[in-house]
């Protein structure tokens, strides 16, 4: 499976005449070798030719096992680590480098190899990884059925002497009883009108009688992200925002029925704005529809107006249409979607029609 990852990556390196390439973001490392390692400011490197094994350059402190289809080279606190890295590179051919890669180490490769050909070669890494195949695909299922169960509990948790902070701690509790591996983000826990800021810092305000109450949460499952929305209220619920949900819901539904291969991602984030452009709320849908989604809760691509980038198998995104009235209440429904060979698949299944919690 990695080794087809590494194969992936070399077919775009020789697209772009690149020879090699540093990957040294954390989950891009994990997902070409399986290691998930916080090095923190030590260097952590793994050198891809297009020929011959990877070479992963990582410190001592880290007690991982050499295997066969990695070349290891051993680091101390004490030892030149850029020093060993330029030794193992091609000093006249382009450097292809992350996007996120300190500057620090970058600006003292440069100096020690006089070398200025280095290229941001992150996009080939983030196209693969767009794709997930059928393994990902799975951990992508099951981290969403167990963000469906964490929603069923948290909402049957929810009751009028419960501050945002307190549903937060209730959260966490509910993710390690069910083996999560904590939170993909900090969750929004948003009561009344703090949920028409889309993100809202969760507060010590307490549940009252006609609250809406956004709950933006997700976890890690096998090293995949989730990510899921829902809006209820408490009590009983007003005229206008019932309507607003349901504009919501309506946005949320069009949106995913356009979900298939060939599809730009505009179109997506377009079919979600017309419903609530429509219903004249536009103004205030304040974000684009969604993000896509991975081993990193927002990884590359995402859906708004601004890409053009085509639908393909393989891909999960969120669609997350919203509306927030200042002063008044936020609503927001997200589901996370992945793109099949003939249509789409909806990985969340918790109830969206309106719910008043009592």
């Amino acid at each position: 499976m990695y080794s087809e990852r590494i194969e992936k990556l070399r077919a775009l390196m020789k697209e772009k005449n690149l020879t090699q390439l540093l990957v040294t973001d954390t989950a891009s490392i994990f997902y070409l070798t399986g290691r998930w390692i916080e090095a923190g400011e030590r260097l952590l490197v793994l050198l891809i030719r297009q020929s011959g094994k990877p070479v992963f350059f990582i410190n001592e402190l880290f007690p991982e096992k050499e295997s066969e289809d990695l070349d290891f080279v051993w680091i101390k606190d004490t030892t030149d680590s850029i020093a060993l890295l330029a030794e193992k590179l091609e000093k006249e051919e382009i450097l292809g480098i992350d996007k996120n890669w300190p500057s620090g180490f970058l600006i003292r490769l440069m100096e020690t190899t006089g070398s200025a050909k280095v290229v941001n070669s992150s996009l080939l890494l983030d196209l693969i990884r767009s794709r997930k195949d059928e393994e990902e695909i799975q951990f992508m299922r099951e981290a969403s059925r167990l963000n469906d169960d964490a929603m069923t509990m948290l909402i049957d948790a929810l009751h009028e002497d419960m501050t945002e902070k307190e549903m937060e701690d209730r959260l966490r509790e509910i993710y390690d009883s069910l083996g999560a591996e904590g939170f993909s983000f900090t969750p929004i826990i948003a009561y009344g009108k703090n949920g028409a800021n889309p993100h809202h810092e969760n507060s010590h305000r307490l549940l009252k009688e006609g609250d809406s109450v956004i709950l933006d949460i997700g976890c890690r499952k096998d090293n995949y992200a989730s990510d899921m929305t829902r809006t209820v209220f408490y009590m009983e619920v007003d005229e206008k925002a019932k309507e607003v949900y349901e504009t919501v819901l309506e946005a949320n539904r069009k949106a995913i029925d356009k979900v298939k291969p060939g599809m730009k991602f505009s179109e997506i984030d377009q079919a979600a704005r017309a419903v609530i452009e429509e219903k004249g709320y536009g103004k205030y849908f304040t974000h684009r529809t969604g993000h896509s989604i991975g081993i990193e809760v927002h990884e590359y691509g995402d859906v708004s107006s601004a890409n053009e980038d085509l639908l393909m198998p393989g891909m999960i995104f969120s669609v997350e249409p919203g509306i927030y009235l200042e002063g008044e209440l936020g609503v927001r429904i997200e589901d996370l979607v992945l793109v099949t060979e003939e249509g789409h698949e909806v990985l969340n299944s918790y109830p969206k029609d309106l719910q008043i919690i009592r």
